[in-house]
């Protein structure tokens, strides 16, 4: 039977539903405004760039590096590099050269 309801079953239906309209703006802002959020896609981007460059500095980095230690395969070494490295680890030097530090 549909009969008149009381106000206070109209209260707690009424509160029912402001439960479940803030539980969903709750997630519609963390949606928006999160960290994770729709706006937060303008950062991220910004990020992405700024990794990518310092990114292109690493590989470059890492190429002279590969270089030089092919430079000094045992194989087929470099004379002129096994030369500095000798001369910077043991810190050796001829009598006609000149040293200017550089610090």
């Amino acid at each position: 039977m549909w009969g008149k309801k009381s106000w206070k079953d109209m209260v707690r239906g009424w509160a029912w539903q402001g439960f479940g309209v803030a539980i969903i703006a709750v997630f519609a802002g963390y949606a928006l405004f999160g960290a994770n959020g729709v706006l937060a896609w303008g950062e991220y981007s910004q990020r992405l760039s700024a990794h990518r460059i310092e990114l292109a500095k690493l590989e470059k980095e890492r190429d002279i590096l590969r270089h030089r230690v092919d430079l000094v395969n045992p194989q087929q070494a470099d004379p002129d590099m096994a030369d500095e490295l000798i001369r910077k680890e043991l810190g050796l030097a001829r009598p006609d050269e000149v040293i200017i530090p550089l610090d």
